[in-house]
């Protein structure tokens, strides 16, 4: 694996499919649905809510390091204390990637560099920007300095619609764009549905994340494991059904 995940770059393979759950039951599942990296989380807590570390633990041992296990911190302040409080906390789980959510609330650069600073173990850094609250792309440059591993768009109001709503393709092209030119992985998640994987894919970002469009509900109900194997299906077919445009996008990023 590189950085934890499969092996990714033009134009060896399609972006790998991170599925957000809550329990081992859902971990399994998504596992089972052909998700390539295990994202925990609670829905019912924000955007990016924590679960309890003794569940983050129990998933990790589940997973048994079949792929990636990532878990967010909450949806915290920017804060250096308190966020590097929490991101221990969650990698002293097991957890491959812990993830550190910026909601453009306040100067997000101290926090970043303690992140930076702190000592996680073996766990890697991944920030998440907020689409819906200006992501400043100008702490791309700041998140690599600090030794992160990646950075991921999503959104914080889930009731403000889907990623593809809240910025269009451009937006969202110049930001993957931006993380890979800084040597960042480079995510894309918020309220996706079946319809924005096509024009996802043809981005080609690293991840792609999903909660809602893999559960039997909204986002907040359980995990349907139908649901999980049909998006593992669309990315691989829209990245079959790209892959000429991606090869000449490689060539052409290459010279």
């Amino acid at each position: 694996m590189m950085n934890g995940l499969k092996p990714n770059g033009l134009p060896r393979g399609a972006p790998n499919f991170l599925a957000s759950v809550t329990s081992v039951e859902e971990a399994r599942l998504a596992l089972l649905g052909g998700a390539d990296i295990i994202d925990c989380k609670d829905p019912t807590s924000g955007a990016l809510g924590a679960l309890e570390p003794a569940t983050i633990k129990a998933i990790v041992d589940a997973i048994a390091t079949r792929v990636p296990v990532s878990a967010t911190i909450g949806d915290l302040p920017s804060d250096g204390d308190i966020m590097v409080k929490a991101a221990r906390r969650i990698a002293a789980t097991g957890a491959d990637i812990v993830k550190a959510g910026f909601f453009g609330d306040t100067d997000a650069q101290p926090a970043i560099v303690a992140l930076g600073q702190a000592d996680l173990g073996s766990a890697k850094r991944f920030a998440v920007l907020m689409a819906d609250r200006a992501p400043d792309l100008t702490l791309l440059p700041v998140l690599a300095d600090a030794g992160f591993m990646g950075v991921m768009l999503d959104t914080a109001d889930k009731a403000s619609g889907s990623l593809p709503d809240v910025l269009d393709a451009d937006k969202l092209a110049t930001f993957v764009r931006s993380a890979r030119a800084h040597g960042l992985v480079c995510g894309l998640a918020g309220s996706l549905r079946l319809p924005h994987i096509g024009n996802l894919v043809a981005l080609y970002p690293d991840v792609i994340g999903f909660r809602g469009a893999l559960c039997t509900g909204d986002r907040t109900t359980a995990l349907d494991l139908l649901s999980v194997a049909v998006v593992r299906s669309r990315i691989d077919a829209a990245f079959d059904s790209q892959r000429p445009q991606i090869a000449s996008t490689a060539e052409r990023s290459i010279a």
